[in-house]
């Protein structure tokens, strides 16, 4: 069954609530790690800024990506969706951040998506 016949079937399964609730948490907490800009206009907590403050580091951002691709893979053990392409690319960003943590390569942040120079122009 796909998506449009359950939803005109309005058949939510617990399936389709999972899959959403999921990503949602995860794609907002990547956003707003490899977005900066977004932490000083959108309205968060000083906690969540904290929080989301804690990856600066490539092994922080590896152990990050690594986490949330151990998520996607788990989700797959009941049964195997698309949700593997979002498992294999967020485990190939957790290694290309290890790699370059084990190369001693700082992270750089990039003024496009809201790093050094960003909050000057805003203030």
């Amino acid at each position: 069954m796909t998506i449009a016949e359950e939803l005109r079937s309005r058949n939510f399964s617990e399936h389709w609530s999972r899959f959403f609730n999921d990503k949602a948490v995860s794609g907002l907490i990547l956003i707003f790690v490899e977005v900066p800009l977004l932490l000083r206009i959108c309205p968060t907590s000083e906690k969540f800024d904290v929080f989301i403050r804690r990856f600066t580091t490539n092994y922080m951002r590896a152990g990050m990506y690594t986490l949330m691709s151990l998520i996607q893979w788990l989700s797959l053990i009941r049964k195997t969706t698309s949700l593997v392409a979002a498992a294999v690319l967020l485990l190939a960003a957790a290694i290309c951040y290890l790699i370059a943590g084990l190369k001693g390569q700082g992270f750089v942040g990039s003024k496009t998506l809201g790093g050094q120079g960003v909050a000057q122009m805003i203030v």
